[in-house]
């Protein structure tokens, strides 16, 4: 059995998704950043909320979660490391944990950084990979309270997973993250592509996610910080990947 996936925007720029077992109707909400918006999703799609998964504690991933538990009753899971921040937890998870929704088997993977216990959801079977901020389309999330390290070895990790991959990201900022990538990697022809299909979606209005881990290997600086040409370009030749990471995402805090 597999899990079907809906994407649509919640508040301003928010990716919503829901997340649907076809075998038993499980379905759940990837964060809660809008609970009209996942209201309205799950009504066209004729779903009923059974779970919450939230990632990080971080107020437009977590807003919706008491009218979401108020009107479907749903189960709430989210980060153990956070569980002081989060209200309305009902289960506590930690990375490397392993969950079902319905017949569906999730990996929980840390992903520290953006926050210090910033976690994803993975599904092996089905290759859909839930990142919230932790990595988007082009791009990396803010380091608001983790140090280059941690981050850079929570998002090695992912980029270890399989190329067909589908990153589900928390936000639609791939026109933004492309321009940026560019900048700094302006001789990447794969990268020249899909900053072209991606302002063609956005003009017409459609969605950049999901993309395939396969392509954010070949196009996102970020995952490109242990290579002699990234670390080149950050003026940066020799170092430590982890110091090539952070100086791209304080590049990019001021781009």
């Amino acid at each position: 059995m597999s899990l079907i996936i809906d994407v649509f925007i919640c508040r301003q720029d928010n990716y919503g998704y829901l997340a649907h077992d076809t075998a038993t109707g499980k379905t759940a909400a990837i964060d809660a950043p809008d609970a009209d918006a996942i209201s309205a999703a799950l009504e066209r799609r004729g779903w009923t909320l059974s779970d919450i998964l939230i990632t990080h504690h971080h107020r437009d991933h977590v807003e919706g979660i008491p009218a979401l538990k108020a009107r479907y009753g749903a189960k709430v899971t989210g980060p153990r490391a956070e569980a002081d921040k989060i209200e309305g937890l009902d289960v506590l998870i930690s990375p490397g944990d392993g969950l079902l929704l319905g017949s569906s088997g999730l990996i929980v993977r840390g992903a520290p950084g953006h926050t210090l216990g910033h976690i994803v959801y993975h599904d092996p079977s089905g290759r859909h990979l839930f990142t919230a901020d932790a990595l988007f389309s082009l791009g990396v999330g803010r380091m608001f309270e983790g140090t280059p390290g941690p981050m850079w070895e929570g998002l090695v990790g992912l980029r270890s997973l399989p190329d067909e991959t589908l990153i589900y990201c928390g936000h639609e900022y791939t026109v933004a993250n492309a321009k940026f990538a560019q900048s700094v990697d302006p001789n990447n022809a794969a990268l020249r592509i899909r900053a072209a299909e991606v302002q063609k979606l956005r003009d017409a209005g459609r969605f950049t996610i999901p993309v395939s881990m396969g392509l954010e290997k070949r196009t996102n600086p970020f995952l490109q910080s242990d290579t002699p040409e990234m670390a080149s370009a950050m003026g940066l030749s020799g170092e430590d990947p982890a110091a090539v990471f952070g100086a791209l995402r304080k590049a990019k805090d001021n781009f």
